[in-house]
């Protein structure tokens, strides 16, 4: 749509980049009003802009307006901001036992959107056209039915509200102020735990999203089909979200700090195949597995160690920045890898990656200073 409206093919991405720009935008915002008015109201209205961005992209179709789409690609990136801070709300409430597990369940849930999704592109144009809707708008009407089901949810589930009950453990005011970036910072220098699980976060996701979203470009100009092309990245998004309840329970019992190395040596594993591997199918096929495993690894662990050593007037401070500088983060390894490919190969944009992996490793070695698993 974004070539179709735009009149170039210089646009091809601006979906991507513009909702990744949304979700990193919106989800301090959205963090702090969770803190003021708890995690119900916040995901709700998260959602609710969606829902929003969804209907401005039919909007744009039938308008055929470039920048009616970019307002709508914006406020649709809201829903990815949505999808990461739920996972938190799995563990607001405060126990006496680890919560890996919990968190981990939502991650795990994405891999149903993430697999069905790709697959309602067809019948939602069929559907579209079949209702009189413009030539790419059908498939938002799957997106408006989802996010108005996940408003739903949260308005009606999430009773009584999880944050909110955290606060009142807590002995904090109902309408206490969560300021932005800069309180987040400084709980972060407070805390150099919590500095260290942001940075994994952020770095993980880098490295995954520089590397997936070359693939198809590079089996593309290998002559590889879009089947091909198609189950690769099946398999990569199948490592994402499939086997997070797996590492949720290794979380639990070996420690999170143990669970983000091994997350890393998974990294390692897959970089070094399908960089070497770079002209087989099949090992770049087994690579972008193992990335998929690796950020699975990493992000659940980190997610679960961020939860684990803040407390709840400081856990939406930093969840917020975290996920703002996780989607920035990815959006800079998007921007990146395709002059990295262009100048060094695919072999080149993998051996780059490791760059990234090797200074977590190293973090890492400075967390035993600061007692944790």
């Amino acid at each position: 749509m974004a070539v179709e409206l735009s009149g170039t093919p210089a646009w091809s991405g601006a979906a991507a980049t513009i909702s990744t720009l949304g979700s990193a935008i919106s989800a301090i915002p959205l963090a702090n009003l969770a803190y003021r008015k708890g995690r119900r109201i916040a995901l709700a209205f998260g959602a609710s802009l969606a829902i929003a961005g969804a209907s401005g992209m039919i909007l744009a179709a039938a308008m055929r307006s470039f920048p009616v789409e970019i307002l709508a690609l914006f406020l649709l990136g809201a829903a990815s901001a949505v999808s990461l801070q739920a996972r938190f709300a799995a563990a607001d409430i405060p126990v006496s036992g680890p919560r890996g597990r919990d968190l981990s369940l939502v991650v795990w849930a994405t891999t149903l959107g993430a697999v069905i999704g790709p697959n309602l592109i067809a019948p939602g144009e069929t559907i579209g056209l079949a209702l009189g809707l413009p030539h790419l708008g059908g498939p938002f009407l799957f997106t408006i039915l989802a996010q108005l089901s996940s408003t739903l949810v949260f308005w009606f589930g999430l009773r009584p509200d999880p944050l909110l009950i955290a606060k009142e453990i807590a002995g904090l005011p109902d309408r206490r102020k969560n300021p932005g970036v800069r309180a987040a910072l400084e709980v972060i220098r407070a805390n150099p735990l919590a500095g260290y699980a942001v940075l994994t976060i952020a770095l993980s996701h880098m490295v995954m999203v520089a590397v997936m979203s070359m693939t198809p470009a590079h089996l593309d100009s290998h002559g590889h089909s879009l089947a091909e092309v198609g189950l690769t990245i099946s398999l990569h998004v199948a490592g994402m979200y499939a086997f997070a309840p797996v590492f949720g329970v290794l979380t639990d019992r070996l420690g999170p700090v143990r669970v983000i190395v091994a997350g890393q040596l998974i990294y390692f594993g897959s970089l070094l195949l399908a960089g070497l591997g770079q002209e087989d199918y099949w090992l770049v096929m087994g690579g972008l597995f193992l990335l998929g495993l690796g950020w699975s690894a990493s992000t659940v662990a980190a997610s679960a160690l961020l939860t684990q050593v803040l407390g709840t007037a400081e856990k939406t401070k930093v969840q917020g920045f975290s996920d703002s500088l996780m989607n920035l983060s990815g959006a800079f390894g998007g921007a990146v890898s395709g002059s990295i490919l262009l100048w060094f190969s695919f072999g080149g944009l993998n051996a780059a990656a490791l760059a990234p992996v090797i200074f977590i490793v190293i973090a890492t070695s400075f967390s035993r200073r600061w007692q944790v698993k």
